[in-house]
């Protein structure tokens, strides 16, 4: 896995303008987005963990969105780590001393394996004191809404039903990629959750 993720793919995948997946602007408006949640729910973050964090086209616009929060990047990839000093570290084995309160994972999970991704997906419960950011790539996301000249093909491509089984055990879906710790007492109006996300 971490020979995969090295220089060449970054390049490719983040670098360069005629082939990159994402583009500044969009993950800027994405991290605003999480500032902008965590701060309606009225949810204090102290600390967020952004797991795969990539490239860190998060850490910026999230640290400006929540300002007062401890920003922590986890990364697989020996090459990235080195160069932003991400902290070396598995979605699936990560055990900081105490949970965070916001924790991206966006567009990791469909890298892993159905043993891997379910086993990150129960850490992740074990992360997030609060509220989840989540995202990964679908079937139908593959088959419907992606630029496939820029995606990576060489991934694991699930129903989001299946993700959604999973994250359902330990979260209530909110809309949007937000999930909320179930039993964390913010209150939502029925309209504003995911339907099959109350509880």
């Amino acid at each position: 896995m971490d020979r995969r993720f090295d220089r060449a793919y970054y390049r490719r995948y983040y670098g360069d303008p005629r082939s990159r997946v994402t583009s500044r602007a969009e993950m800027d408006a994405r991290g605003r987005l999480i500032g902008a949640c965590a701060r309606y729910l009225g949810l204090p973050v102290r600390r967020m963990l952004d797991a795969g964090c990539g490239v860190g086209l998060l850490r910026a616009p999230l640290r400006r969105a929540l300002p007062r929060a401890a920003y922590t990047g986890i990364e697989v990839s020996d090459y990235l780590c080195r160069r932003y000093g991400w902290l070396r570290a598995s979605i699936e084995s990560h055990r900081p001393a105490e949970p965070y309160d916001l924790v991206v994972c966006y567009d990791v999970l469909q890298y892993l394996g159905d043993r891997q991704a379910a086993s990150a997906l129960a850490n992740l419960a074990r992360l997030t004191r609060g509220l989840l950011y989540f995202s990964a790539l679908t079937q139908a996301d593959w088959d419907e809404n992606c630029d496939q000249s820029r995606t990576d093909a060489d991934v694991r491509l699930r129903s989001g039903d299946w993700y959604r089984a999973r994250l359902g055990r330990h979260f209530r879906e909110i809309g949007a990629g937000f999930w909320l710790r179930k039993g964390l007492a913010l209150p939502l109006w029925e309209m504003e959750v995911a339907r099959g996300g109350a509880g």
